[in-house]
């Protein structure tokens, strides 16, 4: 029974992958996938990438429809960044309860608080957010943004695990946000011990979004691409991993022939899960959900993400 349900599954999404590449056609589409995604979205996708890098393509891109598979704030980027093409999400219930935590108003409070501060936001935040904000970021720029950044005092909203990460490469006072991301979160010192006791000649590779104490035993650190640059270039056969499990497609990609152990079995964004084939062929059939940012954000929230993708 669950070879033929195999089979069927297989034999819907070629199918489904079919009808992808005649809707892509109809419509001058380019599909945009986080890391994070399903692999039967990764594997359909013309570009997988992390925020900065998918950020990067969606500004570029000739395309007249984006579709872009990841969460809302991502798909609000996008837009900004093209605010004359059609951007559609799969899923609008694809949200990010890190972005949920920051709101305007305790920003507006904050800034008032600290005048002279500049207010660097990482990318996972709403377009509201990226409208009070000096300039962005991503895990993979974080650094350099803030070097570039002519202030001494930094408001950093809202990951205040990657907050503290980024506070240990520069001399500026960061007052960070009290947010985090749920997923990396829920990692503990508990289980990579556990795991490396496990897997005891597998380095440990981890995202800064984790916690502060479990960043600390990561034989290497970074964004989630440097995570896939690291492993791939790495002489190391064998790895526990310390971010989102989507990540897991890219990995084995690279590296066929080495071994991935995530950290916990709970690293996986429910949120970035919800996208799949079906709805992703849907929502070019229908040309729905479509992301709408209302004008007079965009044109603020672009300044902050264009200063970002200046920086060098």
């Amino acid at each position: 029974m669950e070879a033929l349900a195999l089979e069927r599954k297989a034999e819907q999404n070629r199918v489904l992958r079919e009808r992808l590449m005649e809707l892509k056609k109809e419509r001058n589409a380019i599909i945009l996938a986080h890391y994070y995604q399903r692999d039967e979205i990764q594997e359909v996708a013309d570009f997988r990438g992390d925020s900065f890098l998918l950020a990067q393509k969606a500004a570029q891109t000739d395309a007249e429809t984006i579709v872009f598979c990841g969460v809302h704030f991502m798909g609000e980027s996008a837009k900004i960044l093209a605010p004359n093409k059609t951007v559609l999400i799969p899923d609008e219930r694809a949200g990010c309860p890190m972005a949920d935590m920051v709101n305007v108003d305790g920003l507006r409070k904050l800034k008032a608080q600290y005048p002279n501060a500049k207010v660097v936001t990482y990318i996972n935040s709403s377009a509201e957010i990226k409208a009070e904000t000096d300039i962005c970021c991503t895990s993979s720029n974080a650094v350099k943004v803030i070097q570039s950044v002519d202030s001494d005092e930094i408001i950093w909203v809202p990951d205040k695990n990657l907050g503290h990460y980024v506070q240990q490469h520069t001399d500026k006072k960061l007052i960070i946000w009290e947010g985090y991301c749920n997923t990396h979160d829920m990692l503990t010192v508990k289980d990579v011990v556990e795991m490396k006791a496990k897997y005891p000649n597998a380095e440990f590779v981890v995202h800064p979004e984790c916690r502060p104490e479990v960043v600390a035993m990561g034989d290497f650190v970074g964004s989630t691409t440097a995570i896939l640059e690291y492993c791939k270039n790495s002489p190391a056969q064998e790895f526990i991993v310390g971010t989102e499990d989507g990540t897991g497609y890219q990995l084995r990609l690279d590296s066929p022939n080495k071994s991935f152990h995530f950290a916990t079995k709970f690293l996986v964004c429910p949120n970035m899960k919800v996208n799949n084939l079906k709805k992703l062929v849907k929502a070019l059939e229908t040309m729905k959900p479509q992301i709408y940012v209302p004008p007079v954000v965009a044109e603020k929230a672009r300044t902050s993400l264009e200063r970002m993708l200046q920086v060098k």
